[in-house]
């Protein structure tokens, strides 16, 4: 049993749900010239958890600034 070949459904749901987070966050590092916390984005990978955690506490985004970016990109929208 290769564990890629039955567990595809959840390799991708785990990209679907990493790749957004780890976009803005890396995002919003660059913009807030965090060179500290956009180094630790790029080298650890905790499935969007240190992204989450720096998107809402060290960057303090709030829910509606984050949905607007995901939906603003995904209707074809341009977001600052």
């Amino acid at each position: 049993m290769d564990i890629f070949t039955n567990n595809t459904g959840l390799l991708l749901l785990l990209v679907v749900w990493v790749i957004p987070w780890k976009i803005y966050a890396l995002w919003t590092a660059a913009k807030l010239r965090h060179k500290g916390w956009f180094a630790a984005l790029v080298i650890l990978n905790t499935f969007a958890i240190l992204d989450i955690f720096y998107i809402f506490y060290i960057a303090k985004k709030s829910w509606n600034q984050v949905k607007g970016a995901f939906f603003g990109v995904m209707q074809g929208r341009k977001k600052s």
